[in-house]
């Protein structure tokens, strides 16, 4: 009997993704959440959004939902994220 191991990893292209630079400060930030779907992240993020403003100054906050957590963000929404000085993506369940 022949034993074969299959390895799932991938070769690596392209280049390494890179962090961004952090934010100095976020006050007077734009600041964008985007919500999974998942039942506790609106609520959890009306928290958030409230710390962020009251706290840290942040001058405005969007908000925008994926269809569902096992999908993507349709590439329109994250055109509208990009924008945004930071991106929160967060699950809530």
């Amino acid at each position: 009997m022949t034993l074969r191991v299959l390895d799932p990893r991938l070769s690596a292209e392209g280049e390494a993704a890179r962090l961004a630079a952090p934010l100095d400060s976020l006050d007077g930030a734009l600041v964008a959440l985007l919500d999974n779907a998942k039942i506790g992240t609106e609520r959890f993020y009306d928290h958030l959004e409230a710390m962020l403003r009251e706290r840290y100054g942040v001058r405005e906050v969007i908000r925008r939902r994926k269809p569902d957590a096992s999908r993507p963000a349709p590439a329109d929404v994250l055109g509208e994220l990009s924008a945004a000085d930071a991106i929160v993506s967060g699950i809530g369940d």
